[in-house]
């Protein structure tokens, strides 16, 4: 059977791997796959955590072929690609989403970019959705984790760094629990598709002075919480300069350099200061819950739909313009 893997940096193409036999899992037929950052880096060769050659793809759209316990074939799934062994410091005391030895599928080992795939019952999730929505389930997930963390409410003014596919999944997360949600980002076209994802304000730091404007939406407390999803030194400190007293600021996006604070602020504020990684299987519920509601734009944020065949093309293209892309889906 067919899969798209990424044999050396910038090195990539479909190939033949063998079919799958009998096996433990549910039997299923692979019909879309998101591309993320990850991807990208993975491709870049800058994926510290990938060793080559890797089938890509970890945010799937699938129909079961053969019944699996309570799910009939015909049946269409999305799923949580990470493992949990069950016996670390996270999994004991129920966070295994954070597992010391995760596993992500089209990471650490081989994903689902390919035509066939087997799969344990408890990483499934069906649900009443398109294939298009399903494929969307698993990245929204990353940002619904990070409002979970940030203990997001409707008394909450929450305040988000990034409009990219993680950042909307956070805006997303916050308006559907009611809080006044502000998007942040460079790019008004992110920030238009972020409204419609449910943000309030928007703030545009190219044209914006964000102190400024959020001092003004917040009535001169700051947000109550802060949620970055880009991975910068200045959004990291900003985040913990902005938020309001005794504020929550939540990190999703890695720094890829040191970061220099202004230790005084985490006390001075008394801040709850969380890293969010991964999502838990009530952040896979609340994300379909959502798009079964019709409370995501789905066709704004999805760039592009293509062939495995195009893969490599595009994530060449995605590489030398890293803006100009929110998600690319594979067809299988």
């Amino acid at each position: 059977m067919k899969a798209f893997r990424v044999e050396a940096a910038e090195i990539a193409g479909v190939v033949e791997i063998p079919e799958l036999t009998s096996g433990d899992g549910v039997l299923l037929q692979v019909k879309m796959v998101g591309m993320c950052g990850t991807d990208l880096n993975t491709y870049r060769g800058r994926n510290a955590m990938v060793q080559f050659p890797r089938i890509l793809g970890h945010e799937v759209a699938a129909i079961v072929v053969e019944a699996g316990g309570d799910l009939a074939a015909g049946t269409a799934v999305t799923m949580s690609p990470y493992t949990s062994c069950g016996i670390c410091p996270a999994c004991l005391c129920g966070r295994v989403n954070a597992c010391q030895r995760n596993e992500t599928m089209g990471v650490q080992r081989d994903g689902a970019m390919t035509e066939y795939i087997r799969v344990p019952r408890e990483k499934l999730y069906p649900a009443k959705l398109s294939i298009k929505e399903l494929c969307l389930v698993e990245p929204l997930t990353v940002g619904f984790h990070a409002a979970a963390r940030g203990r997001v409410t409707r008394e909450d003014a929450v305040a988000v760094f990034g409009c990219g596919g993680v950042g909307l999944g956070a805006i997303a997360a916050s308006a559907f629990r009611g809080a006044e949600t502000i998007a942040i980002d460079m790019d008004d076209v992110k920030l238009a598709t972020a409204r419609r994802a449910g943000a309030k304000h928007t703030i545009n730091t190219g044209k914006d002075d964000l102190h400024a404007r959020l001092q003004e939406i917040t009535a001169g407390r700051g947000p109550d919480v802060m949620i970055e999803a880009i991975g910068l030194p200045v959004t990291f400190r900003a985040a913990v300069e902005e938020v309001a007293f005794t504020g929550r600021v939540v990190y999703i996006g890695y720094a890829k350099e040191p970061v220099a604070y202004e230790t005084r602020l985490f006390v001075q504020k008394e801040l709850d200061i969380m890293g969010s990684r991964n999502a838990l299987p009530e952040d896979f519920r609340e994300v379909i819950a959502m798009l079964e509601a019709g409370r995501f734009p789905v066709e704004d944020a999805v760039s592009a739909i293509i062939s495995m065949d195009e893969a490599a093309r595009y994530l060449a293209a995605w590489s030398a313009a890293p803006g100009k892309f929110t998600k690319i889906m594979v067809e299988m």
